[in-house]
């Protein structure tokens, strides 16, 4: 069976840098080989759940300015599946999810980068799906549990963000991570290993330095869509920091 994942994306950077974790990335993709992948996105928001729904190449959206010409050539060719999108779309359906699809969107780099460092062949089709991150953190939850058992049909399920993600919190050039953004995240294990969703759909009051790890909830809420779509016990299999505050954090469920 294959398990869900929430994976960091970090900086785009991690497209062509080389780096323990775009190392790590590389080894997850030689060890988990889905038929189809189902990526929820941090950089696709819609107030109504969108699932890209096609059979052709995807278009390399370069979301992002001022980093190397190098950046801007990569191209991720990978196809969608109009199949997988249905089988998605019936089960967001039957849970009483709105739902609603988009064809020509192409896949922005919160799905790009990621798939390009553990597909790089582009060869395992793409579900892309947005996600809205005013909804609560257990209807976040929820979404992901409609699609809990897709990784019994070898199709992988993952949540595209980052835990502590806070662009004005950065140290450019710092190696090592500030102490509070290493306690949010001991916070958010803590809770995974004793089960306490309670607790984690209250990360914003309950977890310390809430609000300077999440200042806004859109790269935070892939997290509780990963944890619901999986089966299994939460596991850590990367964690690491850059700049001081920004989280890869890395979990499958």
């Amino acid at each position: 069976m294959i398990p869900s994942l929430f994976l960091a994306h970090g900086s785009p950077m991690l497209a062509i840098e080389h780096t323990p974790y775009t190392e790590f990335l590389g080894s997850l993709g030689q060890q988990i080989k889905p038929k189809a992948i189902v990526i929820f996105t941090a950089h696709w928001e819609s107030e109504v759940l969108t699932v890209s729904s096609h059979d052709h190449v995807y278009d390399t959206i370069y979301d992002f300015g001022g980093f190397p010409d190098e950046l801007y050539e990569v191209v991720y060719p990978a196809k969608g599946s109009t199949a997988v999108a249905n089988q998605v779309m019936k089960r967001f359906e039957a849970a009483g999810i709105p739902v609603q699809t988009d064809a020509t969107r192409g896949l922005d780099h919160g799905s790009w980068t990621l798939l390009h460092r553990m597909y790089p062949e582009a060869n395992i089709p793409v579900v892309q799906i947005s996600v809205h991150p005013y909804l609560p953190a257990d209807v976040q939850y929820q979404i992901g549990k409609a699609l809990q058992g897709l990784g019994e049909e070898d199709i992988l399920v993952i949540g595209s963000g980052v835990t502590v993600h806070n662009l004005r919190m950065l140290n450019w050039g710092q190696s090592t991570p500030e102490p509070w953004a290493v306690a949010f995240d001991d916070w958010l294990l803590e809770q995974m290993k004793q089960g306490d969703l309670g607790a984690l759909f209250q990360y914003d009051t309950l977890a310390p330095q809430a609000q300077k790890a999440v200042p806004r909830a859109e790269h935070f809420v892939p997290l509780f869509i990963a944890m619901g779509s999986g089966n299994g016990e939460p596991k850590v299999i990367y964690r690491g920091y850059d700049m001081g505050t920004l989280s890869y954090l890395s979990l499958s469920f």
